[in-house]
């Protein structure tokens, strides 16, 4: 069980990140995030 929730953890955060990377920083600074914070955005989106 750990192993499979820990994939599904690591899958949702490069999600996340691919997802946040197509953004332009525009759209990204109109959501109130930087280049520089999506590492740490994804991986507090991946731990839900």
């Amino acid at each position: 069980m750990n192993l499979i929730r820990s994939y599904s953890n690591w899958r949702r955060y490069r999600d996340t990140v691919s997802e946040l990377n197509r953004l332009s920083t525009r759209e990204l600074s109109d959501l109130g995030i930087a280049r520089s914070d999506i590492p740490f955005v994804a991986k507090k989106s991946s731990l839900r």
